[in-house]
């Protein structure tokens, strides 16, 4: 299971308590206080890791504390300061409030920390009472509770290109055929149930980072199908790739398709639709010719925006994917 949203309630470690401790020792008749502080409580740390590509590691928990300070000890020792709690996450993962949706973080780059819960501060011993009036303070403090936090990590993918489509229009496919990688395919709807991230490398061996998101539907972005899992993760890709079934074996109208695809994404956030884009005309081997040309006369956008190809048979793949490379250029690399 891909795990891209989960809620959490985070407990910082608590302060150890410091003690009363005396100092008795041979040929030394006037002692003293001699207890020592408390450690301090570990504290949670968010991290980056851009080798971690889900949050599947949280899906069955929910309570996560860190360690304890440990209490002081004779002799002014201090208290052994709890271990700091250091969890990882992927890039690109937000870090909310659970109780008023507030943004607390977003960590967009690799191997960046954000300290989300501190570790309580460690009670004082009774040497640290100790002053030239008060020479035998009989006291000691309890230390701090660590912070306590409830927020949800939600992740959104970050790719240079985001391929949206309906079910069956091939997505997985042309991923597969761009990226060498082998994904699940077959020709029944949502083949795709997890987001798909790979890279194209050039002969510059620099690389566009593409997402392939399950499909949707119409209403997705009220979540209906896998909804918010393509809507969430689209939002921060620099281009889109809208990728239609133009043969029409699905009964559907390709050009109806696009249109969804454009209102469903607007209607998650108006600025998606402000992003470069690219319409891949697929399954050109099928040889619709109908639909093909009902698409062209309709579509309001330049025509270089249209691209015929055939993932299955790996037909007009290099000339789309040099067009993909240079919007991806345009869109700009804001997250990496």
């Amino acid at each position: 299971m891909f795990t891209d949203s989960v809620k959490l309630k985070l407990s910082a470690g608590n302060g150890g308590t410091g003690i009363v401790a005396w100092r008795r020792e041979k040929y030394l008749p006037k002692g003293g206080p001699y207890g020592g502080n408390g450690g301090r409580g570990g504290s949670i740390i968010i991290k980056s890791d851009p080798q971690i590509h889900s949050l599947d590691s949280f899906r069955n928990r929910r309570l996560i504390s860190a360690e304890n300070g440990r209490p002081g000890a004779p002799n002014n020792q201090q208290g052994r300061s709890g271990k700091n709690l250091i969890l990882k996450v992927p890039c690109g993962t937000l870090i909310r409030d659970s109780e008023t949706g507030t943004l607390i973080y977003d960590l967009t780059e690799p191997g960046e920390e954000f300290p989300l819960c501190a570790g309580g501060q460690g009670g004082h011993g009774n040497t640290f009472f100790k002053t030239p009036t008060n020479r035998a303070p009989n006291k000691c403090t309890p230390g701090k509770g660590g912070e306590v936090k409830s927020v949800e990590l939600e992740l959104k993918l970050i790719a240079d290109v985001g391929f949206m489509g309906f079910p069956n229009a091939g997505k997985s496919t042309l991923l597969s055929k761009l990226a060498a990688i082998e994904v699940k395919t077959g020709a029944y709807p949502f083949t795709t149930l997890k987001p798909n991230l790979s890279f194209i490398e050039f002969d510059d061996f620099s690389r566009i980072y593409i997402a392939d998101i399950p499909g949707i539907i119409p209403d997705a972005h009220e979540d209906r199908g896998l909804g918010l899992s393509f809507l969430r993760h689209v939002e921060r890709s620099s281009t889109l790739i809208y990728v239609i079934d133009i043969s029409g074996e699905e009964g559907r109208d390709p050009y109806q398709d696009f249109l969804t695809l454009r209102a469903e994404a607007e209607a998650y956030s108006p600025e998606i639709l402000k992003k470069p884009f690219l319409v891949a005309l697929n399954k050109v081997d099928k040889g619709n010719e109908a639909h093909l040309e009902a698409f062209k006369e309709a579509y309001p956008f330049p025509k270089e925006t249209l691209f015929e190809i055939s993932a299955l048979k790996e037909e007009g793949l290099s000339p789309f994917t040099e067009k993909m490379r240079a919007r991806a250029q345009e869109g700009g690399k804001k997250y990496h």
